[in-house]
């Protein structure tokens, strides 16, 4: 009698058991749509921010280009700069600006 009891236990429990899964077969079955509902939102995020990083990519190559040309244009300036001091500068200047030219010159003028 006890084994019988005990079959009819493990019956009992076996079916205890289908049945507490067939109650929450319906909301397993949202979590699992939910989760993929989220897997689906991430992917597409994921793409768009891809398109992003492509576009942020372009911009800083475009950007240390255009920071190297503002070096290399500063380097010019910088010349530019130590040559204003020199007496050469000074010497082009008078002579373009105020027509001077040096004592052991000789200036040639076209006709008018």
């Amino acid at each position: 009698m006890s084994q019988r009891k005990k079959a009819q236990t493990g019956r009992k429990r076996s079916r205890k058991n289908t049945s507490i899964f067939r109650q929450h077969k319906k909301s397993i079955l949202i979590i699992y749509t939910v989760l993929g509902m989220l897997a689906a939102v991430l992917a597409v995020n994921s793409v768009s921010l891809y398109a992003r990083n492509e576009v942020y990519k372009q911009q800083e190559a475009e950007l240390k280009a255009q920071i190297k040309e503002q070096k290399a244009r500063s380097e010019k300036v910088e010349e530019y700069r130590e040559y204003i001091k020199t007496d050469d500068y000074i010497k082009d200047v008078a002579e373009e600006k105020l027509g001077l030219v040096d004592p052991d010159e000789i200036l040639f003028r076209p006709e008018e």
